[in-house]
């Protein structure tokens, strides 16, 4: 077999820009699933390969696992892997009723009483230590907003509607009209929410509290030249690079998109030097740093290498979104 390292992966491409670099690095690294996504939103591939990809990762119960979400091993469906599935169709337009419908019968079965979903428990996934009866005890758990609302604002993005929907929605509403002490996470997931809520009044309002908490609080950084503000990833030798620890959180961490609600946070000179150490914190390999899952375990280096390329697609995305050259 050829080495692939031998191939021209990007004869379109300039041999050093950003995108070429990425491409090369997503090839020899990535899982089937990331290299179609890759395909998909940069080089015109058809949709149709990333879900026969995703599907690989489906269970019985129409949640998603197999480690889906890198940082969880084990064939478990978890809400944090469902997530990620929800994500990758929307993504690339395929977040359809039909497959919504299997997605919610799933959540049904793992949510509080109030509709929420529950904190990751990596034992969970496991079939050595998943004790029977496991979706009964996810339900005695409390409900996280990290966890519901990216959930619920995928899917109200995509008009879908189903009555957990509701009591989910309620849920989020709740959790983040009260957030005032709130860790960068949960304002994250806050804004996956918020900018896909039905009701944008209240959507608006809501977003406009939350900035100046964030800034407040100082849940951002808003100068990167500051000691200890950017990121640092391992370079040890032997070590397996990329892997950005804490919770350190930029402007467009917040606002990944211009149409952000979140994107009204920050100055165009914060917005701007934001993307710039976004654009820095490409690696030698033309990957960026995978950020670690709230409440998973330290990634082993298997993981991690699955999750930088799910990184630096993200990242690329975000950059092309604000008009960035990815040349």
């Amino acid at each position: 077999m050829a080495d692939i390292a031998a191939v021209p992966l990007t004869p379109t491409s300039p041999p050093h820009g950003t995108l070429a670099r990425a491409e090369r690095f997503v090839w020899l690294t990535a899982r089937v699933l990331e290299q179609r996504l890759f395909a998909h939103h940069f080089r015109d591939g058809a949709a149709g390969p990333v879900e026969t990809a995703l599907e690989a990762y489906r269970n019985a119960d129409g949640g998603y696992g197999h480690a889906l979400e890198p940082a969880l091993r084990g064939p478990a469906s978890l809400p944090a892997h469902t997530a990620r599935a929800l994500h990758v169709l929307d993504s690339v337009a395929r977040c359809d009723a039909r497959r919504a419908e299997d997605v919610c019968r799933y959540l049904t079965s793992v949510s509080t009483t109030e509709g929420a979903l529950t904190a990751i428990r990596p034992e969970a996934a496991l079939p050595a230590v998943r004790p029977a009866g496991s979706g009964d005890a996810a339900v005695r758990l409390p409900g996280a907003l990290s966890a519901t609302a990216p959930v619920v604002g995928l899917l109200h993005r995509n008009e879908v509607w189903h009555p957990w929907l509701f009591r989910a929605t309620d849920f989020c509403w709740q959790a983040v009209e009260s957030l005032d002490a709130a860790r960068p996470g949960d304002v994250v997931a806050a804004v996956l929410f918020l900018d896909h809520a039905p009701d944008r009044a209240r959507a608006e309002a809501a977003a406009e509290r939350l900035g100046h908490l964030v800034r407040r609080e100082r849940l951002v950084v808003l100068d990167p030249d500051a000691p200890g503000a950017r990121p640092a990833a391992s370079t040890a030798p032997g070590s397996v690079s990329g892997h950005t620890p804490g919770d350190r959180r930029f402007p467009h961490d917040y606002a990944r998109t211009p149409d952000s609600l979140a994107r009204a946070w920050f100055t165009d000179a914060e917005t701007e030097r934001s993307l710039d150490v976004l654009a820095a914190g490409q690696q030698a390999d033309g990957g960026w740093p995978a950020r670690r899952l709230p409440g998973a375990p330290e990634p082993a280096p298997a993981a991690l290498l699955e999750a930088r390329p799910i990184a630096t697609i993200e990242a690329l995305r975000t950059l092309a979104a604000y008009g960035r050259s990815l040349a």
